[in-house]
This record gives structure tokens, sequence and C-alpha cells, in this order.
């Protein structure tokens, strides 16, 4: 007999920095990170590498729910460093992976980037 695991599903709150974005409120799966769910409801978030840890471009700001997602690593706080105005609750869309609850995000002003 196949087991089929429970997924667990909270809230993503999105908003933006940029004025002509309302917010919006979509579901996030555990184990998903705020970039796919951005991408899967086309929200332009930039990654450049791709979505692996690889630059700064999908950086967001955590501003509820800080608890309910993946512990930082080394290697992500060294691309925050080198992100667009980072603060204490930065953190990269593609790490920003849910583990337990509700999250709510701001997204930075992303026309700085090219092709924006």
């Amino acid at each position: 007999m196949l087991l089929l695991q429970q997924m667990n599903v909270f809230t993503l709150k999105i908003n933006f920095e940029e004025k002509d974005h309302d917010p919006v409120e979509l579901p996030i799966a555990e184990g998903e990170s705020v970039l796919d769910v951005c991408l899967e409801n086309g929200i332009e978030l930039q990654h450049n590498c791709g979505g692996v840890c690889g630059c700064s471009t999908c950086h967001v700001y955590v501003t509820d729910g800080m608890n309910n997602i993946q512990e930082i690593s080394d290697k992500e706080e060294d691309f925050i460093d080198r992100a667009v105005n980072p603060r204490i609750t930065s953190r990269l869309g593609c790490q920003c992976v849910v583990i337990d609850g509700d999250i709510a995000v701001t997204i930075p002003d992303q026309s700085q980037f090219m092709g924006h």
C-alpha cells in the first residue's frame, strides 16, 4: 500500500518596494522557496544564477516568520553582503525555504537590474 505524505501548506505574503505593485498572498508548501513561488506566479524576482545561491539578485527582506524558514548558511550570508541595501532581515529568495509556518517578505525595488 502506497502512503502519501501530507504536505503542509502555508501563506506567503509578498510586499513590494516598487509603488506600482500591490501586496499579494500566495500558498507556499513546506520545502518550497520564495523564489519558486514567485516564478510560479509570474512575480518578477531576479535570479541571475538560476536560483542556486550563486549571486545576490533574488535578495528579499523577511518581515515576518523568520523562524519558519531554514537557517541561513555561511554561503548565503556571503552573497547577502554583496546585495543592494542588505539589512539584518535580508535573505536570498532561492534559499528562503519554508519549514513550518507563514512568512512575509518584501521584494526590494528590482528596477536597478538590467533588463527590467
